[in-house]
């Protein structure tokens, strides 16, 4: 049976078709724009329209379909809630798409799908005994999603993996999510070029700190460099802590750093419940943005 998959974004809707679970080429790829600017129904009538042009060009429609989506459908009130497309909160998607489409319908957020997508696809393919696969978003904001023997696992209030919002700086600056401090607070990429300009006469994107950092000529550029490894050995040592995983792969623009890899992964040992030692793997995608549609896919 082939596998569809759609990945809901904020700017764009892309649909994709693997041919099946065994050989999980691809078969067709399509997007078009969200119009999120234009309400709810409106992107529940550009998700139907996407389906149909994918059809009509395969030549059979799908039996099922999974979402990737820029929440996580509650699993108590089966509403969608933590959606940046604000217009999405509240709203029972899963079952107003099920009634659009004709067919079961399966939502997970867009960083469990980039974590499935990237363990069964992807980096993981390079470590097919990883039972435990954890997939870290560093960009904009953080994210993750864990993936278990092959599965995404929600949980109880449909949060699993998000550890981005976990205290990791006490008395840090607010979070939109009523608390202070989060991680998504101290190492996504506006926190710390927030960070930079505070200490600087002149803001700067982070590319450009981490070039001043490497060419050892502006010290506040190092400090930001050196909180950012610091934070995330702190963060990724409890997370190791808690879930012990067997690869972490880490995805979004501040994963591209390749200090993470090297002096960051050399911070874990500080903090983490095992005498100081990590073993765990942690590794680039391999998928880059193809990674949430797959991944929906693969629901």
């Amino acid at each position: 049976m082939k596998l569809w998959g759609i990945d809901l974004g904020g700017t764009k809707i892309e649909c994709a078709v693997l041919e099946s679970s065994d050989n999980m080429n691809v078969l067709i790829r399509k997007r078009i724009p969200t119009e999120a600017d234009k309400g709810y129904e409106h992107i529940i009538s550009q998700i139907k329209k996407l389906v149909d042009l994918v059809a009509d060009e395969l030549g059979e429609r799908p039996q099922k379909i999974g979402f990737a989506t820029p929440g996580v459908l509650d699993p108590a009130t089966q509403t969608m809630k933590n959606c940046n497309t604000v217009c999405m909160n509240g709203n029972p998607m899963n079952k107003d798409l099920e009634a659009v489409l004709g067919i079961p319908v399966k939502l997970a957020n867009d960083a469990n799908c980039f974590a499935l997508a990237e363990a069964l696809m992807g980096a993981g393919k390079d470590y097919p005994n990883a039972e435990v696969v954890f997939g870290v978003i560093m960009g904009t904001g953080v994210g993750g999603g864990l993936v278990v023997h092959g599965k995404v696992i929600g949980g109880q209030h449909g949060i699993g993996g998000e550890w981005g919002h976990n205290i990791l700086e006490e008395n840090g600056d607010p979070c939109y999510c009523g608390k202070s401090g989060c991680v998504e607070k101290v190492i996504a990429g506006p926190a710390l070029e927030k960070y930079y300009a505070d200490n600087a006469e002149t803001p700067l994107k982070l590319k450009e700190i981490l070039e001043r950092h490497e060419a050892g000529i502006d010290p506040i550029a190092t400090a930001t460099i050196e909180r950012l490894l610091e934070y995330f050995g702190r963060a990724i040592s409890t997370l190791t802590n808690v879930l012990d995983p067997n690869l972490i792969v880490i995805g979004g623009g501040v994963g591209n750093i390749d200090l993470l890899y090297t002096e960051g992964y050399e911070r874990i040992k500080k903090y983490i419940f095992n005498d100081k030692k990590i073993t765990t793997p942690i590794v680039k995608p391999l998928l880059g943005d193809s990674a949430g549609v797959f991944g929906a896919a693969l629901l």
